[in-house]
C-alpha cells in the first residue's frame, strides 16, 4: 500500500493544486491529510494564494481518496463546505505491518503521546517542520507543512510504501 501524507494547507490555493498534481503522480492508494486544511491561524501570515473557496474545490474533487483528521485550525464550520470527514482527532491506519496513529498534533505529540505500543508510529503535522526519529518506544513522523513551512525546511509530504517513509518535497 502506498500513502501520501500532507498536512497544513491553511487555504493556500497554490499548494493544494500542488498537492494534487503531486497525489496523482505519486499514484498513492490514498491521500492522508493532517489537518488545518482552510484556515490560516492567527500565528501564521498568509499563504500564497490564499483562497479557501478553491482549496475546497480541489479537495472535494479528492474526497473518496482522502482520510483526513482535525487540525486547531479545522472547524465545524469548515465540515460544512467539505466533503468528506475532517472532525476526528486521530485516525489508526495499519499498512505494511506498521500501525499508524494520524493526529494533527496539538493534542497528542511527542510530548503528550497516546497509547501506543513499541514500535508504533505517531503520524502528525502542526509543527511545520518535518521529522522522522526513533524515539526508542516509538517512532515520531511529521510531514512538515505544505504552504507554510518553518525551521528552513521545505514544502513537503511524505510518501509511506513498503513500511517506510520517505519525505518529498512539493518544489
Amino acid at each position: 500500500m502506498k500513502l501520501m501524507l500532507a498536512s497544513d494547507i491553511h487555504g493556500s490555493a497554490y499548494y493544494a493544486e500542488k498537492m494534487r498534481v503531486a497525489y496523482s503522480r505519486e499514484k498513492a492508494d490514498r491521500l492522508i491529510l493532517l489537518g488545518d486544511l482552510l484556515y490560516h491561524g492567527p500565528r501564521n501570515d498568509l499563504p500564497r494564494e490564499y483562497e479557501p473557496k478553491k482549496v475546497i474545490e480541489i479537495l472535494n474533487s479528492l474526497k473518496d481518496e482522502i482520510l483526513c483528521v482535525r487540525g486547531n485550525c479545522d472547524s465545524e464550520v469548515d465540515q460544512m463546505v467539505l466533503d468528506f470527514p475532517i472532525m476526528a482527532d486521530y485516525a489508526v491506519v495499519y499498512a505494511d505491518g506498521k500501525t499508524l496513529y494520524l493526529t494533527h498534533g496539538h493534542i497528542f505529540n511527542p510530548q503528550n503521546t497516546p497509547k501506543l505500543k513499541k514500535g508504533d508510529y505517531l503520524v502528525n503535522g502542526h509543527t511545520h517542520i518535518p521529522a522522522n526519529e526513533n524515539m526508542g518506544e516509538f517512532f515520531y513522523i511529521n510531514t512538515g507543512s505544505i504552504s507554510i513551512p518553518k525551521e528552513n525546511s521545505g514544502h513537503s509530504y511524505m510518501i509511506f510504501e513498503n513500511g517506510e517513509f520517505e519525505l518529498k518535497e512539493l518544489e
